[in-house]
């Protein structure tokens, strides 16, 4: 395996996982602020289907690129880049969009946080003091809050951004997302799922711009039903046995 903990500083041993989907115009971009802002660590783009021309300019930024034969939804494209991650034996991976909103000089601040807290994921977090964010309805604000209450009851422990898709997962808990990753609601799921199995998360405060290009999945006028979607997944996953291999130990 390759050691994470020498790579808190610039990347090395570190996968930067970027799941796209015809994110032509800011793919390349991205990759570039990523090597920027860890110059040793290893970036992967996981074409999830595009049909323009994604994973070229992924590739001409310099990151490698794992092209999926259609789009099978972020939560697979994840999965799959985790897959990779495991048989290239990576011990630690950073997970940020290919739109542009997630900042690659925020990384080192996941990093920081992991090792600080020994966490076996650290998420970004839009809600925490020292944070910026300036891009959500009040809609989505209501919907994130009502969902982030609800999923700290689940986790017993406090979650400010349940849908945040930028986060550094390390160790076990890496491995077995590789093997079990959920694919409908990714982000609220992962963070029950791990906390069943017994791992820890945290939250550190971030910077997160408007997307460069694209728009999210999830609209502000549906922002309510999702939430409450998620909600009966999340109950629905408390009668989920757990996983007893891939368990936390200790």
């Amino acid at each position: 395996m390759k050691n994470a903990s020498s790579g808190a500083a610039d990347g090395r041993g570190t996968l930067l996982l970027l799941p796209a989907f015809n994110e032509e115009p800011s793919v390349g971009a991205v990759v570039r602020a990523c090597r920027s802002a860890l110059p040793f660590s290893e970036i992967l783009v996981v074409d999830d289907g595009s049909s323009d021309g994604t994973a070229a300019a992924a590739r001409d930024a310099g990151a490698r690129v794992l092209r999926l034969p259609c789009n099978l939804g972020v939560g697979v494209a994840v999965q799959a880049g985790l897959q990779r991650a495991v048989e290239s034996g990576f011990d630690r991976v950073v997970r940020l969009d290919s739109d542009g909103q997630h900042v690659p000089a925020e990384i080192p601040k996941l990093l920081a946080r992991q090792e600080q807290t020994g966490a076996d994921l650290v998420v970004g977090s839009r809600f925490l003091p020292g944070s910026s964010f300036d891009g959500s309805t009040v809609a989505r604000r209501f919907g994130n809050r009502a969902l982030a209450k609800f999923l700290s009851i689940v986790c017993q422990a406090r979650v400010t951004d349940p849908t945040s898709g930028f986060w550094c997962v390390c160790g076990p808990l890496l491995r077995y997302f590789a093997w079990e990753y959920p694919c409908d609601y990714p982000e609220p799921e992962a963070l029950a799922l791990l906390r069943r199995q017994g791992y820890r998360f945290a939250e550190a405060p971030v910077r997160v711009e408007p997307r460069a290009h694209g728009r999210s999945h999830i609209r502000s006028a549906g922002m309510l039903y999702f939430a409450m979607r998620v909600g009966l997944a999340l109950l629905a996953d408390r009668v989920r046995p757990v996983n007893r291999r891939f368990a936390r130990k200790g």
